[in-house]
């Protein structure tokens, strides 16, 4: 730990992101680099990262627009950052997770550790067996919509860690660069296709339909 630095941010953590990042893999940002290039030099890159978080004057760099088709009609517009965003990214998820985890309800299965998609799934079939009818509902457009001040709101209810509150808001800010080449500032909503998504899922949300 350097002394020297504003903010105390472990060099154990960033290299436990990058191996998180590796094993989820992931296509390349808008830099087009990899993940095994930047593997061909991950004792620099990891530290130039390592002391720019730790320093207070990283700042992400602008996601990559790809728009995907939606299951009924029109698109989806993906942010896809770097491998080094990822990596930040996930240094400042392993630490505020613990933080807003207490919040979450049994029944809230999304981005959550140790819980999935088919964990939701599971305990819907057991109260299928149970129940006569079904509440299902959606926020349209949730993540295009979010607002920046409230979401921050949220953010430092949960905790006071100030690289935290700094890095999360600079994410929220970080354009997108459309797949015409054009930047997109953004003045509210998050992205979906980083983790930053997973950061901003609202505690209370649920994935399970079925209620008891």
């Amino acid at each position: 730990m350097d002394k020297a630095k504003p903010f105390k941010i472990p060099k154990a953590l960033v290299w436990k992101a990058f191996q998180i990042v590796k094993a989820n893999k992931g296509s390349a940002g808008i830099d087009q680099e990899s993940i095994t290039n930047y593997e061909q030099n991950i004792s620099g890159n990891l530290y130039k990262l390592w002391n720019r978080l730790s320093s207070g004057t990283y700042f992400p760099p602008a996601v990559k627009g790809v728009a995907i088709p939606k299951r009924h009609g029109g698109t989806r517009m993906l942010g896809i950052p770097t491998v080094s965003d990822r990596i930040a990214q996930m240094s400042i998820k392993l630490v505020f997770e613990s933080c807003v985890e207490p919040s979450f309800l049994n029944d809230s299965y999304a981005y959550r550790p140790n819980k999935s998609a088919l964990d939701a799934i599971g305990i819907t079939r057991q109260r299928c067996w149970k129940y006569d009818w079904v509440l299902e509902f959606d926020i349209r457009g949730l993540f295009d919509n979010i607002d920046h001040e409230l979401l921050m709101k949220a953010v430092r209810k949960h905790t006071d860690n100030k690289w935290i509150i700094l890095y999360i808001e600079r994410w929220l800010k970080a354009p997108m660069q459309m797949p015409d080449g054009s930047i997109a500032n953004r003045t509210c909503g998050t992205p979906q296709g980083g983790l930053c998504k997973a950061l901003h899922k609202p505690p209370y949300a649920k994935k399970v339909i079925m209620q008891s």
